[in-house]
């Protein structure tokens, strides 16, 4: 048991037992949310707003173009990743270029 600071009055155990009912009979003690599900996911809440941030591209309404893996010099992509953005679109036009059956 921890030892209390001198002066200290303990209370009666009618006291000890009112002030434990007003603890469990209020509504904003933390203990009453602990098991409840109060909180609801974002999308179910605003799904407008969720959408808006979790904008993503959709599929090719045309499918152009392909998804791979290629592995290119690292100064190469470099090179034009100074570019800025857009820096895959103009790799894929230089790779055009290059090829003359196209």
């Amino acid at each position: 048991m921890p030892r209390l600071k001198q002066g200290h009055i303990s209370p009666s155990d009618k006291e000890e037992a009112e002030i434990q009912r007003q603890i469990s009979d209020d509504p904003e003690d933390s203990a009453h949310w602990e098991n409840s599900n109060v909180s609801r996911p974002a999308v179910e809440v605003a799904p407008h707003i969720v959408q808006e941030f979790r904008r993503a591209r959709g599929s090719q309404k045309a499918p152009t173009k392909e998804k791979i893996t290629v592995r290119l010099d690292s100064d190469i992509v470099a090179h034009f990743r100074r570019g800025g953005r857009g820096w895959q679109t103009r790799l894929n036009d230089a790779l055009r270029k290059s090829v003359v059956d196209l």
